[in-house]
């Protein structure tokens, strides 16, 4: 993993353990975008699109956060970063950490802009697509 790739991951990580989504300017205009798996999946493309698909998935939740438990380094372009997550259901007022909120990130990064991000509902299932084990 190239320490500019890893610094990026960890500076978006940064503002998503805090809650804030708001935030962008890491993303390749042309990202693609998309959920696997989860109440919500679905792909996006664009910056405006991430917006709109991370909109419909944290709209859902309160207190919605994201921390790191590793990185994992697959290629000069790749990263996997295993999560878990923590909030609220909205609606059901149920607890992630009550829940199964072990997940993953992939982050596809050219010349310092994700220009793919796909968010794993299941860490499991993540780590089976890619052909990893835990």
């Amino acid at each position: 993993m190239s320490q500019e790739n890893l610094d990026l991951v960890r500076s978006i990580y940064a503002r998503w353990q805090r809650g804030d989504f708001a935030t962008a300017e890491w993303a390749h205009p042309a990202i693609e975008f998309a959920i696997v798996g989860g109440p919500d999946p679905g792909r996006w493309r664009g910056v405006d699109g991430m917006a709109e698909g991370w909109y419909r998935f944290l709209e859902a939740w309160e207190d919605f956060h994201v921390i790191p438990d590793r990185h994992r380094d697959l290629d000069d372009e790749r990263v996997l970063v295993l999560i878990r997550r923590s909030g609220r259901g909205k609606a059901s007022r149920m607890d992630l950490e009550g829940m199964h909120s072990k997940a993953a990130d992939l982050f596809s990064i050219c010349d310092g802009m994700v220009m793919s991000l796909v968010h794993y509902w299941d860490r499991e299932q993540a780590l089976a697509d890619l052909g990893l084990a835990e």
